[in-house]
């Protein structure tokens, strides 16, 4: 247990916890939205600092992060805890495993041990990722000021609730982010993910103006996110607010947790998915969780050369030259080194 950072003591032993954008005022002996931050006398503590709940090595594609070392290894960590409550939650055994439960779980893992061990098994990166890095932030925090000092790069996975101020304090740290834009409708924030649609746009901009390298992803789900006009909604956000530069990823939803009702996506619709984000002048627009897609691989926006054959997470051919496209020259966005 760890004194949380980003929280002010408002008086009555109640505190205002300042990490994301649901800034929860919490009373004595409770606990945030996330479950993972507890007042106690009017002191916040983090229960998951040193605790992780997962730890793996991951190709840098599962992020997914297409323009970030591709090929290379992420050493991919998390803690129980979400501050999302998402109908169709992938990772819902672990998200949300806090709700309503005193103990944490996970295994004692320092931050200077996945250090070690992302160096040990070669990967040039970690990433926290498979719950929600902004709650469990002071572990992540103090694990990537000793990654970059090593020359691991580190990475978010991330809903984009978190506060400027929290993200500005982590951003010397923080090399690149996918971020989850998982609708365009106030319907389906509220009632799927329970949140609120207007914080994540302003989030992902701010990420944008803090100068941190982002990908965005959409999980179209089957008669909620996947009408042409919410699918061309957040491909103008993109193109108008962020940047054509920015890779958005379609990605196939299959049932899970509480949408078991839905049906799979069909490979059409993230086709009609990507073609419309093209049509929206983004440069780089992939399907995702359709191994064997045309979808997936990088081309020149410049000249149309296929440049980076993908199949799945794996790479086939990486043709860049210096980030660049070896027959016209166009430089490719991304971080290639």
């Amino acid at each position: 247990m760890k004194e949380a950072m980003f929280y002010e003591k408002v008086g009555d032993e109640k505190v205002r916890c300042g990490l994301c954008r649901f800034r929860c005022l919490i009373s004595a002996g409770r606990r945030g939205i996330c479950m993972v931050r507890e007042n106690r006398a009017g002191t916040l503590y983090t229960l998951v600092y040193g605790k992780a709940i997962a730890e793996h090595v991951d190709p840098i594609e599962k992020k997914p992060l297409f323009h970030v070392l591709p090929g290379s290894r992420s050493y991919s960590i998390a803690t129980v805890g979400c501050n999302f409550r998402c109908l169709h939650c992938q990772n819902y055994a672990i998200s949300q495993s806090s709700a309503g439960v005193m103990d944490i779980s996970g295994i004692d893992l320092a931050p200077a041990d996945i250090v070690a061990k992302a160096l040990a098994t070669g990967c040039t990166s970690i990433a926290y990722t498979y719950t929600e890095p902004t709650i469990f932030y002071e572990y992540a925090y103090d694990t990537a000021v000793l990654a970059r000092a090593a020359g691991l790069k580190n990475i978010f996975v991330t809903n984009g609730y978190i506060t400027p101020e929290a993200l500005a304090h982590i951003r010397p740290y923080l090399d690149a982010a996918n971020i989850d834009l998982k609708g365009y409708s106030d319907r389906f924030y509220r009632e799927v993910v329970h949140a609120m649609l207007h914080e994540v746009l302003e989030s992902i901009v701010e990420y944008k103006r803090q100068g941190i390298w982002i990908e965005l992803t959409t999980l179209v789900i089957p008669n909620w996110n996947d009408s042409d006009e919410d699918l061309l909604g957040i491909a103008r956000f993109i193109a108008e607010k962020v940047g054509v530069e920015v890779p958005w990823h379609v990605t196939q939803f299959y049932p899970t947790y509480k949408l078991l009702d839905q049906p799979r996506t069909p490979v059409a619709t993230l086709r009609r998915a990507r073609q419309i984000g093209l049509d929206a002048g983004l440069r780089y627009v992939y399907e995702g969780n359709v191994p064997g897609e045309g979808g997936e691989s990088t081309y020149c926006p410049g000249c149309g050369e296929l440049l980076i054959r993908r199949f799945g997470y794996a790479i086939d051919s990486n043709l860049l030259q210096d980030g660049k496209c070896p027959k016209c020259a166009f430089v490719v966005d991304g971080i290639w080194t």
